[in-house]
């Protein structure tokens, strides 16, 4: 299995590397992160973790976007709709319908995507679990600037993996590893995505069957094993598994547990996809006074209006992927399966409206929804109608949700406020979109 064939996958006009090794019954999808796929049979330790992952299902390992050999970001697409998009195009290059996503950098691309797209997701398997990284948060350009260049020396490895970084061939491979996995400036805008991510709220969302996996000792200045059994047990489906060492490299150190316990879990029967049940973003719009124009207007120069204004909102929907549920009356509800996308739809549908003398405002909520034939259910969809009659004429009003979710993206968003939604518990933090 060393030195798989780096083949590549298609998305948008995007390249994206990826090999495929192993010969088990199951297909296993791996995002490691640590270094590009070429590197992968360099480092004695994770070729050998790798053949082992490869004895006990199909393998596929590739590098996302701004990584390795897979080509780079364009600014404001460094968002977890880029990374969805990325797994789309590699499960589809390789002829996969489900896989068990395997997550060794936090769970924060492979939670959203799991519950977005559960009939592409067997299970789900996730090491030092992170849904967010407020130690980030607030910190300086300056203090990023320092971060990132301690990426690039040995201090991350002793740092990360005390105990193993004696070893000189694996620092030698680490420093090689991570100056060919990222770009210094790709890197800076990594620590600005993780400042700003959070998909705590998207756990509850995930339903496939999830193993959790923490060294007990690998406590460290961003996380430790505590607040990653918290999150564990926002999960409905996860198991959480604490192993023994210290050693935040899960390829590092002694692997036996480890790979003990994935194969246990690759095992165990396949339970049945949930499509019904999905991660989307909610949008609904509404014409602001429509009343008023019906009546200045006439109904016959209304009717040709508002014809016109539904063909353009069908087309814009399923420009940005989404997809139009129903009319509302004065308004639309649709779903997307990405909150950024979603956003700039409204911003567009907003803008175009505009120039056909109608004005509209949005709101935008991303949660768990229970799709049916010609309808949506779902908290999530009560939370983004409500915002939705809070927002002022022209304006794109939006939970802290689709804020935390779009991190990456260049959108820009102001606070509103914390509000009471009629008939939905609690208070919420709305934001208003930049212009």
């Amino acid at each position: 299995m060393r030195d798989a064939e780096v083949r590549f996958a298609e998305h948008d006009g995007k390249w994206l590397a990826y090999e495929v090794f192993g010969s088990g019954p199951s297909d296993l999808l791996v995002w490691q992160g640590v270094c590009p796929i070429d590197l992968i049979w360099e480092l004695p330790q994770l070729a050998s973790f790798m053949e082992t992952l490869g004895g006990f299902a199909r393998v596929i390992v590739f590098d996302s976007l701004g990584h390795g050999a897979s080509d780079p970001v364009d600014y404001g697409a460094a968002t977890l709709e880029m990374f969805a998009d990325s797994v789309l195009a590699v499960l589809d290059a390789t002829d996969v319908d489900r896989v068990t996503f395997f997550d060794m950098q936090f769970g924060v691309n492979a939670v959203p995507f799991a519950a977005t797209y559960p009939q592409r997701v067997r299970s789900v398997i996730v090491t030092n679990l992170q849904p967010s990284f407020p130690g980030l948060r607030g910190t300086s350009t300056a203090e990023r600037q320092e971060q990132a260049r301690a990426r690039y020396t040995i201090e991350s490895l002793e740092t990360t993996n005390p105990r193993v970084s004696h070893d000189p061939v694996l620092r030698q491979w680490w420093l090689r590893a991570h100056r060919l996995l990222i770009s210094h400036e790709t890197l800076l805008a990594q620590i600005d995505f993780a400042a700003n991510i959070d998909v705590e709220p998207v756990l509850p969302a995930l339903r496939a069957p999830t193993l959790v996996l923490q060294r007990g000792d690998a406590n460290f200045p961003y996380w430790d094993i505590e607040a990653c059994r918290a999150a564990a047990t926002k999960i409905p489906t996860a198991r959480f598994v604490e192993l023994p060492g210290s050693e935040h490299s899960i390829f590092l150190g002694e692997t036996a547990p480890v790979l003990a316990e994935i194969e246990q879990f690759l095992r165990e029967p396949e339970t049945a996809a949930t499509p019904d049940r999905v991660l989307a973003t909610v949008l609904f719009t509404d014409i602001v006074a429509s009343t008023e124009q019906l009546a200045a207007g006439g109904d016959d120069a209304w009717r040709r209006t508002m014809d016109d204004h539904d063909r353009i909102t069908e087309r814009l929907v399923a420009a940005y992927r989404g997809r139009t549920v129903k009319p509302t009356g004065d308004g639309i509800l649709a779903t997307f399966d990405g909150p950024a996308r979603a956003v700039r739809c409204a911003a567009e549908m907003i803008d175009v409206a505009s120039q056909q003398g109608i004005t509209l405002r949005a709101g935008l909520h991303t949660g768990e929804i229970e799709i049916r034939p010609t309808d949506i259910t779902g908290i999530a969809v009560h939370v983004a109608n409500r915002i939705s009659t809070l927002a002022d004429p022209s304006e794109i009003l939006v939970s802290r949700t689709v804020v935390d979710l779009t991190a990456g993206s260049g959108l820009q968003f102001e606070p509103r406020g914390e509000h009471q939604l009629k008939g939905v518990p609690g208070t919420w933090r709305l934001h208003v979109l930049r212009a």
